[in-house]
C-alpha cells in the first residue's frame, strides 16, 4: 500500500467538482495499488528529477507527483494535478530536494536535463530562483525619470515635500546575508532580494516562494530573529543516510515540512483534502508557529495571542483533538462567549477529525464544545441543592431556582424605577453593570460594608464613601428585583457557578478557551474552578484588539497565572496585506491591554496579496444601499459564490433594512441574526455576529458611528466614553478582518 503525501500545490491547484471527485478516486486507488494499469503511473524521460511520474485522472488531466521507495513502501508526493499537456511540462522541470542547511523538503523548477540515475538523485536546493524584477536586465540602462520642465513664467514651483522611501524591513531587522543563507537555508539569490526588497516587494517574494521559505520571510519582517525562526521552526541540517529517498522522506516529517506537506493517514482526510475549499485549508495545513502550540504541553495555564486571522482558533480546534488523541478517557471542555462561536469551533473539530469523541454534557469523556453561559447553567444544573448554598455565599439569602435568565433591561428598569442623587454618568446602565460585574460579583459582596472596602482596579471613575453608598443602594435594587422574578444573570450564573465548583472539585482535565478578552471576571473564575491546576490545565487564546464584550482585566486576579507562558502568533493567513492594512489603521491612536495587563502588539504580516480596498462616499442611506447592491451584483456577476459574501452592519434594525433593500435591488440576500441560513444567499449581519467567520468578499455598510451611538456616548462619563469608543474600533476591526480578499466600505 503506498503512502500519500499532499503539498500545498496541490491543494492551490483550481479544480472543479466533477475533476475533484476523479482526483480523489485516482489517488484512492494509488493508495491501494500503485501498480493497477488504470492509473498509468509513467516516468517522464529527461526530467530533471528521475524520480518525477504523471499518472492519468482522465483524458485531460494527469497528477505530477515523484515516487520515493523506502522502507519497502512507497511514498508518492503530489505537486498537483493539471491539464495533460501542462502537466508533462511541469513533470520535466521539477525537482524535489532537501535543503542541506535546514532540512527541509521543497520543489524548484530547474530545466531539464538527461536523465540521471535513480541511485542519485540530486539533494541540493535550486541555486537560482524567481523573484521580483528589482533592477534592470544587465547591459540595459535603468530608466531615468523624464527632465523637469520649466515653469511657465518667472515664478518659483511650490516646494514638494518628498517623504523618504522606507528602508527595507529585514535589512534594519539586523538580518544578515550570511544568517538567511547559512543559518536558515535561504537561496542566495532570495536572500540578496529580501534584504533589499521594500515592504511591498518583500510580500511578492513571499507569494512567489510557498512553504517554508515564504513563511520565514513572513516570521523575519514580523520581528523574529534568525535564532526566532530556527527554534520556532524546528530547523537543523540535513544528514544524509546514503538513501537519498529515505532522506526526503524523513525531511517530510520534521516541524517546518508540514506546512507545506501533508502525509495522508485514512481515506477521508485524503477525501477533505481534496474537496475542501481554500476557507478550510488550516485543516490540515498548520505553520510551524501553530503547530508548535498544538503538541506542546505546559505546566499550568498558558496564553497565546495574535491579530484577527492569525490561526488561533485553529490552534484551539487542533489542540482539543491532540489532547483527546493523547488521552482518550480525558474530559475536555472548548469554550468561548457566545454559543455561534462554540457552534462554529463544535463545527471545525467534526470537519477537522470525525472520530474524535465528544460530549455534550461538561464531565463527561470527550470534547464538550459549549458557551461559557452554557457551562455555568450546566454546574448549576448538577449541583443537589441546584446551587442555592453557592448563591447564598455569592448574592446573599433568598434566591430560589437559579435556572431562569433575567431580561438584559434589568438595570435599565431598576434606573428608571429608583430615586438617586448620583449623577447620570454613574446611575447610567452601562457603568453600572460594568461595576456590578467588574467589581460586586468577583468580590462575592453581599453587604454595603464589603463594597465600602473592596478595592476597583481599573475602574476608571473614583467613587467616594457617599457615592459608593448610592451605588450600593442601587445594587440592592437590582438583587430585589431578581430575587422576586427567580431570575438571575449571566455574571451572577457564572459566579456562582464558580463558588459551587470550588466547593465540590473540578469536572473537567483540560479547558481550552477562545476569544478569551470578551469573558467576563466570573467566566474567569468559573473556568479557574473547572480545572484543577497542573498539567495542561488552560489554554487561553485572545487579542485585546478584538475586545468587543469583556472589560479590560488582568488574569492574575483570578488565580489565573500565565507569566513567562505567553506567546504571540504574528503571521495573518485570511487578510490580504491591503486589507489587513486597512483593519490595523482603524485601531490607530487606541490604548489596547493583553490579559497580563500589559500593551498588545500590532505588528502583524499577511502572507496575502489582493486590491487595496475601496472607501465608497455614498452620502444618506439611500445612495449608501445603492453602492452596496452596486459592490454586491458585480462580485456576483464574477462567479464569486452568495454565501462568501457578507454585508456587515452596525446593528439589528440596519440588518433588517440593508437585506430587503438587497432583496428590491434583485439581490437574494438573508439577514442572519443566530443561524446561517444553507441556502446560497448573501449575508447580511451584525458586525458583532460575524466574529469568528469569514467571508470573500465583504462590504463593511455605514463606517462611522452612528447618530444614536453618539448620542449613547455622550452621557458616559470620560473612562466610560473611551472604553466604548475602543470597543467600537474593536468592532469595525473586527469587521473588516472578516474579508479574504475583497473589501468595499460605504460611508
Amino acid at each position: 500500500m503506498a503512502t500519500i503525501v499532499m503539498a500545498s500545490s496541490a491543494r492551490a491547484t483550481k479544480l472543479d467538482g466533477s475533476v475533484r471527485s476523479r482526483a480523489f478516486a485516482f489517488l484512492e486507488k494509488l493508495q491501494e495499488n500503485d501498480a493497477a494499469p488504470g492509473l498509468h503511473v509513467e516516468p517522464i524521460q529527461q526530467s530533471a528529477d528521475p524520480r518525477v511520474r504523471t499518472g492519468r485522472v482522465d483524458q485531460a488531466y494527469r497528477a505530477v507527483m515523484f515516487r520515493l521507495d523506502a522502507g519497502g513502501e512507497p511514498h508518492y508526493v503530489i505537486h498537483g494535478i493539471y491539464m495533460h499537456d501542462d502537466a508533462i511540462a511541469l513533470a520535466k522541470r521539477l525537482r524535489l530536494s532537501v535543503n542541506p542547511v535546514n532540512g527541509l523538503p521543497s520543489f524548484a523548477e530547474v530545466e531539464p536535463v538527461a536523465a540521471t540515475p535513480a541511485s542519485a538523485p540530486p539533494v541540493e536546493p535550486a541555486t537560482t530562483s524567481e523573484m521580483p524584477a528589482l533592477a534592470p536586465p544587465a547591459g540595459e540602462p535603468a530608466a531615468q525619470p523624464p527632465p523637469a520642465q520649466p515653469p511657465a513664467d518667472d515664478t518659483l514651483p511650490e516646494p514638494v515635500l518628498v517623504r523618504a522611501p522606507a528602508p527595507p524591513p529585514l535589512r534594519t531587522s539586523g538580518v544578515t546575508l550570511e544568517q538567511l543563507t547559512g543559518r536558515l537555508g535561504v537561496p542566495a539569490d532570495v536572500a540578496e532580494a529580501a534584504l533589499s526588497a521594500d515592504d511591498e516587494e518583500l510580500q511578492a517574494l513571499v507569494e512567489r516562494h510557498e512553504g517554508w521559505l515564504g513563511l520565514m520571510l513572513l516570521d523575519l519582517a514580523t520581528g523574529a530573529s534568525a535564532e526566532d525562526v530556527v527554534e520556532s521552526m524546528g530547523l537543523e541540517p540535513s544528514s544524509s543516510t546514503g538513501d537519498a529517498d529515505a532522506d526526503v522522506i524523513a525531511s517530510l516529517s520534521r516541524p517546518a515540512s508540514k506546512a507545506q506537506f501533508t502525509i495522508i493517514e485514512d481515506d477521508e482526510e485524503l477525501r477533505r483534502v481534496i474537496e475542501q475549499e481554500d476557507f478550510e485549508a488550516w485543516r490540515v495545513f498548520l505553520h510551524p508557529n501553530q503547530r508548535q502550540w498544538v503538541d506542546k504541553s505546559t505546566n499550568g495555564a498558558f496564553r497565546l495571542s495574535g491579530g484577527a486571522g492569525t490561526g488561533k482558533t485553529v490552534v484551539v480546534v487542533h489542540r482539543a483533538r491532540a489532547l483527546a488523541r493523547r488521552a482518550p478517557s480525558a474530559r475536555i471542555l472548548v469554550t468561548t462567549y457566545t454559543r455561534n462561536l462554540a457552534a462554529s469551533l463544535e463545527s471545525s473539530l467534526v470537519a477537522l477529525d470525525p472520530s474524535v469523541r465528544r460530549s455534550s454534557r461538561l464531565g463527561d469523556v470527550g470534547v464538550a464544545t459549549l458557551g461559557v453561559d452554557r457551562v455555568a447553567y450546566q454546574v448549576l444544573g448538577n449541583a443537589p441543592d441546584g446551587g442555592r448554598a453557592a448563591a447564598a455565599e455569592v448574592l446573599g439569602e433568598g434566591y430560589g431556582d437559579l435556572q431562569g435568565r433575567s431580561p438584559d433591561s434589568r438595570w435599565r428598569d431598576v434606573l428608571a424605577s429608583t430615586s438617586t442623587d448620583l449623577p447620570p454618568s454613574i446611575a447610567h446602565e452601562s457603568f453600572m453593570a460594568a461595576e456590578y460585574a467588574t467589581v460586586v460579583l468577583p468580590h462575592r459582596i453581599t453587604d454595603e460594608a464589603g463594597y465600602l472596602r473592596v478595592r476597583r482596579p481599573g475602574r476608571g471613575t473614583a467613587l467616594d464613601r457617599a457615592r459608593r453608598r448610592q451605588v450600593w443602594a442601587l445594587v440592592e435594587a437590582y438583587r430585589t428585583q431578581g430575587r422576586m422574578s427567580g431570575q438571575l444573570d449571566f455574571g451572577e450564573t457564572a459566579a456562582v457557578a464558580a463558588t459551587q465548583l470550588e466547593r465540590t472539585g473540578p469536572v473537567v482535565d483540560h479547558v481550552l478557551v477562545d476569544e478569551g478578552q470578551d469573558l467576563q471576571p466570573a467566566h474567569w473564575q468559573l473556568l479557574r474552578a473547572c480545572v484543577a491546576a497542573g498539567q495542561d490545565d488552560l489554554f487561553i487564546a485572545e487579542d485585546s484588539h478584538q475586545r468587543i464584550y469583556g472589560p479590560k482585566l488582568t488574569l492574575s486576579r483570578f488565580g489565573i497565572n500565565i507569566v513567562g507562558r505567553s506567546r504571540r502568533l504574528t503571521l495573518n493567513y485570511r487578510t490580504t496585506a491591503q486589507n489587513l492594512r486597512y483593519a490595523m489603521g482603524v485601531l490607530e491612536g487606541g490604548q489596547y491591554e493583553d490579559l497580563e495587563g500589559g500593551g498588545e502588539s500590532s505588528l502583524y504580516r499577511s502572507a496575502r496579496s489582493g486590491p487595496a480596498p475601496r472607501v465608497v462616499q455614498a452620502g444618506g442611506l439611500g445612495a449608501q444601499l445603492e453602492e452596496t447592491a452596486t459592490a454586491v451584483r458585480g462580485w456576483l456577476e464574477q462567479g464569486v459564490r452568495a454565501r462568501t459574501i457578507a454585508v456587515l452592519v452596525r446593528d439589528g434594525r440596519t440588518r433588517t433594512t440593508v437585506a430587503r433593500a438587497l432583496g428590491e435591488r434583485r439581490v437574494r440576500a438573508h439577514a442572519v441574526d443566530r443561524d446561517v441560513p444553507p441556502s446560497d444567499r448573501v449575508l447580511v449581519m451584525t458586525r458583532q455576529r460575524s466574529k469568528g467567520l469569514e467571508f470573500s468578499r465583504v462590504v463593511l455598510f455605514d463606517g462611522g458611528p452612528a447618530a444614536w451611538m453618539e448620542q449613547a456616548w455622550a452621557r458616559l462619563d470620560d473612562a466610560e466614553r473611551a472604553d466604548a469608543e475602543l470597543r467600537d474600533r474593536s468592532t469595525t476591526y473586527v469587521a473588516a478582518t472578516r474579508a479574504r480578499d475583497e473589501l468595499v466600505v460605504i460611508e
